[in-house]
């Protein structure tokens, strides 16, 4: 059994020059998911600005990281036995650019919002929709949905344990029991396990079929936690560097995001990104730039941040340069495939400064009055939308959609996948269309 084979048989023209993950690239790229990202929150709200990463812009920096990162593994580790393990280009591209694709409308706290509504129906999470997506929902073949390589969906399999095992009953979602005259959903115990769906279970079966018995049981291994949801242990070579170019693009492209937008102030900065916690990209700047440095390389860093123009771009190219060559390759001597084998890891000292900037966006942007104010707003409208549907899906569910639900489908996945698709824009309209009495006309496209 092949990593490089399909659910589905299919072979290239002869003429056809691409190889295998460029067919799976161009797959992905030109499928309607992959578009809608334009339209779907990163962080911060869609229209506020021409300037800041949309889910799209995000994915196309998570994947020219990744491959930035395989190049430089290549170049460091020439002789290391994970180096012919290695993802060609178009290989850890399409993962890249896939890792986001099923992320809902109104980025995490939709994800919250449709978790809420399966509630009693197998859950969501935005890494399972993806792998649904790709495995089911893309109309690039019967059903097997983009049929993308085994290789790839591996990459993207970031979480090898079901809902179903992930999922721990002490944390179920739930309405608030704060306010009295509406309801509202419990966020905290609405966020959904880490994980692939119950429903791709056979996917995920055939993806992992050339692995022995006792590498498919380490490699879905969970570790079990006193009131919080299960974890996976383990994720693959190749998802493992798409995790990390996620991270560093998190981390150093949504702070020059929080940086223009003055989102983030220079006392932030200091209380969260400290000196000590910034100590690896120091030392490389003062051995890198000694002539731009001077006597205090973090203040010189905060000047340059925290100025408008081109030389904070630079630092945050800098920075991304710093963590890519700093990358290394671990050994888990539990597992005889080279795929779980090897893994990819930060060295300990960018590890800490770039935890240090993803934690700085994370207090600073994510959890700010004005962005949770909009994710509230967002994951009520998600909720209003889906019950609305639920309510009478054979009346107000459009055609397509009906179908599947009189194909045998169960309607609350087959509403949670057509919201789950929507960009914000559209969930809008939809909330509009159905809540608003002054919006919507029969000619509306559903």
């Amino acid at each position: 059994m092949s990593w490089y084979a399909r659910q589905e048989n299919w072979k290239a023209q002869s003429e056809d020059a691409r190889n295998e993950a460029d067919v799976d690239y161009a797959r992905v790229i030109h499928s309607a998911s992959f578009r809608r990202l334009q339209g779907k929150t990163q962080i911060l709200n869609l229209g506020d600005s021409d300037f800041y990463r949309t889910r799209l812009t995000h994915s196309l920096e998570v994947a020219q990281i990744a491959g930035g990162i395989v190049r430089q593994l290549r170049q460091d580790f020439p002789d290391h036995a994970a180096v012919e393990h290695l993802p060609d280009h178009s290989l850890i591209q399409v993962i890249g650019v896939t890792h986001d694709l099923g992320h809902p409308p109104f980025g995490h706290g939709g994800e919250v919002a449709l978790n809420y509504c399966m509630r009693a129906a197998g859950g969501f999470e935005g890494n399972g929709q993806t792998l649904r997506i790709l495995s089911r929902l893309e109309s690039f073949s019967a059903a097997a949905g983009a049929n993308l390589m085994r290789r790839t969906l591996l990459g993207v399999l970031k979480y090898p344990v079901p809902f179903s095992q992930a999922f721990n009953p002490a944390c179920a979602p739930k309405l608030s029991a704060s306010p009295t005259a509406i309801s509202i959903i419990d966020r905290a115990a609405s966020k959904p396990p880490k994980c692939y769906l119950d429903s791709e279970a056979s996917v995920v079966r055939w993806i992992l079929a050339p692995l022995s018995s006792a590498d498919r049981e380490a490699f879905t291994a969970i570790r079990t936690q006193v009131g919080k949801h299960h974890k996976a242990v383990h994720k693959s070579f190749d998802c493992s560097i798409m995790d990390l170019a996620d991270d560093i693009a998190f981390g150093v492209h949504d702070l020059e995001d929080a940086l223009t937008l003055r989102l983030m102030r220079e006392a932030d900065f200091r209380r969260l990104v400290p000196e000590a916690r910034c100590g690896s990209f120091l030392d490389h700047l003062k051995a890198r730039y000694p002539e731009e440095s001077g006597n205090n390389v973090y203040e010189r860093l905060i000047d340059t941040l925290f100025r408008e123009g081109g030389e904070r771009k630079r630092c945050i190219g800098r920075m991304v340069h710093h963590l890519i060559t700093h990358i290394r390759i671990d050994t888990l001597e539990e597992f005889e495939e080279p795929l779980l084998r090897f893994r990819a890891s930060m060295a300990e000292g960018p590890a800490i400064f770039l935890s240090a900037l993803k934690e700085a966006v994370y207090a600073t942007v994510i959890q700010s009055a004005s962005v949770q104010q909009l994710e509230f707003k967002g994951q009520k409208m998600v909720i209003s939308v889906f019950e609305a549907l639920a309510s009478e899906p054979r009346a107000l569910l459009a055609p397509e959609h009906l179908a599947r639900v009189e194909k045998g489908e169960e309607v609350g996945r087959v509403i949670c996948d057509y919201i789950a698709g929507m960009t914000d824009g559209a969930l809008l309209k939809a909330y509009d269309r159905l809540f608003s009495p002054r919006m919507g006309s029969v000619f509306d496209q559903l």
